[in-house]
């Protein structure tokens, strides 16, 4: 599957927003990720599309398959700010750096990451 940043960050809005809350609201996606609710409403629709959210009019709700990608997802992004802060970064720049990085980090780099972090005990 090819990777897109936007539909990653949705996911991994949507999955953290359900470890709040059972109900996730277009309005709380569109807060925390700082879009427009019809920029939302346009993402859903295309999430939808590609069998990784379902909506009943009011709430989203994650796939099986949509909650495997944004697990996968949010791993890269604790695993590559976990790595930084061992390096010695400070939490916000760890946490902005692996937003970013967590989509564009290629695998064989990501597992030496988690190798490296996991040999060191972190």
């Amino acid at each position: 599957m090819k990777r897109n940043q936007s539909t990653e960050d949705y996911l991994e809005c949507i999955l953290l927003l359900s470890r709040e809350s059972p109900y996730v609201h277009r309005v709380d996606v569109a807060r925390r990720v700082g879009v427009s609710q019809p920029a939302v409403q346009k993402a859903v629709k295309i999430l939808t599309g590609q069998g990784f959210v379902e909506c009943d009019g009011m709430h989203i709700y994650l796939t099986a398959k949509g909650a495997v990608y944004a697990e996968k997802i949010y791993d890269r992004h604790c695993t590559i700010r976990r790595f930084l802060r061992v390096l010695g970064v400070n939490d916000t720049d760890a946490d902005a750096d692996a937003c970013e990085m967590e989509h564009v980090l290629s695998e064989a780099s990501f597992t030496a990451m988690k190798n490296f972090l996991e040999k060191d005990g972190r």
